[in-house]
């Protein structure tokens, strides 16, 4: 399977205190260039978190146009995964959501 940067995927969310993981959106934050080099995906995940907030959260603004069902923000903790492992894609980041996201990696990469 082949996805861009910026692509809202579904995998299976790896948690520390489960055995097996439960599939969540993902954001893919690698380009072309890694994803085909490694057979791997960079990724960010996206919750609808309420109580917690974390200063890098971007709220999206167009989740819908993304493929997400209900409002949900990236949050910066960021994994790799398996190219085979990814389910499958539900959409893409708009324009508008796609700068919010940039500009916070950005800021929290200190680049």
């Amino acid at each position: 399977m082949t996805f861009e940067a910026y692509d809202v995927v579904v995998v299976p969310f790896p948690f520390v205190d489960k055995a097996a993981g439960k599939r969540r959106p993902a954001l893919v934050l690698s380009g072309n260039g890694f994803n085909g080099a490694h057979d791997q995906f960079l990724l960010a995940m996206i919750t609808t978190a309420k109580i917690s907030h974390w200063p890098s959260d971007v709220d999206l603004r167009d989740w819908s146009t993304a493929g997400l069902t209900q409002a949900c923000k990236v949050r910066f903790k960021v994994f790799t995964l398996e190219a085979a492992r990814v389910v499958r894609r539900i959409g893409r980041l708009s324009d508008t959501d796609r700068q919010a996201v940039a500009r916070s990696l950005r800021a929290a990469l200190e680049l």
